[in-house]
């Protein structure tokens, strides 16, 4: 297994800042000019106003007529135009050049070779769109180019040392198996913005942010999603995830404050650490899409968050939610692979996930068009025959037609799946059960809570409910499941007749009732149902 020294290199601790804020943007040729000491050359922008906001990578100090040829993009060029002079020709070519180099602006200092503006170099730049600077006064290059070096430099270094302070924190998370929604979060905290992660399909598979800033993403994600793969600006960077040569999604910084190379490298960092972070995890495919699933599902059972606000997770989770059916399954001793397998395979779209263990919820969502009965009975159907499992049993709600009842759904088909449980009715019970065909059963397990169902529970069984008691219990149990059939229940505990009444006197004698009689055995019977309602 690949060990973090060995994806990360060797590392040296460092703390990182208690208040991280995002790189602020690189200086443009605005701020430059706004400096102090730039002020007292009286500059002037004679061209090129409209592009001040240009980022300025560098200051470089040059008179050679070629200068072009030695830029990489970004420069402001400082020069007093000694070698122009009198040659208008040179002077154009001079601006083409910086333009051609993707320079940030030139400064003229004026005095030594041109009095004014020349008027060739002022229209080449207009032209071009290459900001020109005059300076009417002497003025030392040496202060500007020392002035706006230190500056990059120090900006330059606050993002190498961020960049380390947020790899240190992702690593330290890591190794402490701290679970992904714990590395967004501590992404978030250095980057101030909402962040996103998809897979290929550009559906969501996790969040982190501020959660109305994270809504408002969300809520418009369909045309974030077809602008992802095209050129950021605006403050949306992404990274790709991926490795050996396969890529399965990529993390979105939306919104981002600072300047996009720095945006970037924070990208790129939280790349590598979710990459780490899955690998080291085993690297299932499916592990983030099934948490994801499984966070919408849990707080839509919850009603901790109102359904309209999960809306538009829902929608960036790739599920259809505009003019839909929905269908809330669960399915006892069950896993989400296979039943996301069966919904691929049925060409149905829904969401799996686990709700508690053992229990899977499934939500479809169907065209209103479709059968909703119809089709969950023949999704059931063929997860018996895929299973192999004949006394598999789904759970069902009533379809529901508006997303805010979806969440009564989910707990209405919880609650039938929790009644059907260890029941031992479940092979008279239809493959798609409802809240009609748990009867009795369902209306304890909903009231078993209630501290009047639990008193009347202990009050009825208390002869019962002791360690002396328990064969006892047993025996009651199936005698009362049976529909008190004597024979069925003494077979099924493997005792003789007279041996299982004499156990059946031994109950009415401990709990003062007459089996017989109807009323007081409905009684019992209740009362065993909420008791093990309680017990599960």
């Amino acid at each position: 297994m690949t060990t973090v020294s060995e994806y990360w290199g060797p590392m040296e601790p460092l703390e990182p800042p208690k208040s991280p804020e995002p790189l602020k943007p690189a200086l443009s040729v605005r701020q430059v000019l706004s400096l102090e000491r730039v002020s007292a050359g009286e500059p002037e922008v004679v061209a090129g106003a409209a592009q001040l906001d240009r980022p300025v990578r560098w200051v470089h100090v040059a008179e050679a007529a070629d200068v072009g040829v030695m830029l990489s993009g970004g420069e402001m060029v400082l020069t007093t135009g000694v070698l122009l002079a009198g040659d208008e020709g040179k002077q154009a070519e001079y601006v083409q050049s910086l333009y051609r180099a993707e320079a940030a602006a030139v400064v003229l200092g004026l005095g030594r070779a041109f009095p004014t503006t020349p008027d060739a170099m002022r229209r080449a730049a207009e032209r071009c769109g290459l900001p020109m600077v005059v300076l009417h006064r002497p003025f030392p290059f040496a202060e500007l180019t020392e002035e706006v070096q230190s500056r990059l430099v120090r900006r330059k270094f606050a993002a190498v040392s961020l960049s380390e302070a947020v790899r240190t924190a992702l690593t330290g998370l890591i190794t402490a198996g701290a679970p992904l929604q714990r590395l967004l979060d501590e992404i978030v905290h250095h980057t101030g913005c909402p962040v996103v992660v998809t897979n290929l399909a550009h559906r969501v598979l996790a969040t982190a942010g501020e959660r109305s800033a994270v809504d408002d993403v969300l809520r418009d994600w369909e045309r974030v999603a077809r602008q992802a793969g095209g050129t950021e600006g605006d403050g949306w960077i992404r990274a790709e995830l991926g490795g050996r040569g396969e890529r399965w999604g990529q993390i979105m910084l939306c919104g981002y404050r600072g300047d996009t190379a720095g945006g970037r490298l924070l990208a790129d960092r939280a790349a590598e650490a979710l990459v780490l972070h899955r690998m080291l995890g085993g690297g299932a495919a499916h592990t983030w899409e099934e948490q994801s699933a499984q966070g919408l599902l849990t707080d839509l059972v919850s009603g901790v968050v109102p359904a309209r606000q999960l809306l538009p997770r829902a929608r960036a989770a790739g599920l259809p939610v505009n003019r839909r059916t929905f269908v809330p399954l669960v399915v006892r001793d069950a896993e989400p692979a296979p039943l996301e397998r069966l919904l691929r395979l049925l060409g149905l779209s829904g969401l799996v996930a686990e709700l508690a263990e053992g229990a899977i919820a499934v939500l479809l969502s169907l065209a209103r068009d479709q059968d909703a009965e119809a089709l969950a009975a023949h999704f059931a159907a063929r997860l018996r025959t895929e299973s192999g499992e004949t006394r598999t049993v789904v759970a069902a709600a009533d379809p529901r037609a508006a997303w805010d009842d979806v969440p009564a759904g989910l707990r209405e088909a919880q609650h039938v799946a929790d009644a059907v449980a260890d029941s031992s009715a479940a092979l008279d019970l239809p493959a798609v059960v409802r809240l009609k065909d748990v009867h009795l059963r369902g209306l304890i397990r909903l009231l078993r809570d209630d501290p009047h169902v639990q008193s009347f529970a202990e009050r009825e069984l208390d002869g019962l409910l002791c360690a002396a008691g328990e064969d006892l219990l047993a025996v009651l149990r199936t005698y009362l499941a049976t529909g008190r059939n004597k024979s069925r229940t003494a077979q099924l505990h493997h005792v003789s007749r007279p041996a299982l009444y004499r156990r059946l006197e031994a109950i009415e004698a401990r709990l003062g009732v007459d089996l017989d009689d109807f009323e007081q055995a409905a009684s019992v019977h209740i009362a065993l149902l909420a008791h093990d309602a309680q017990q599960a």
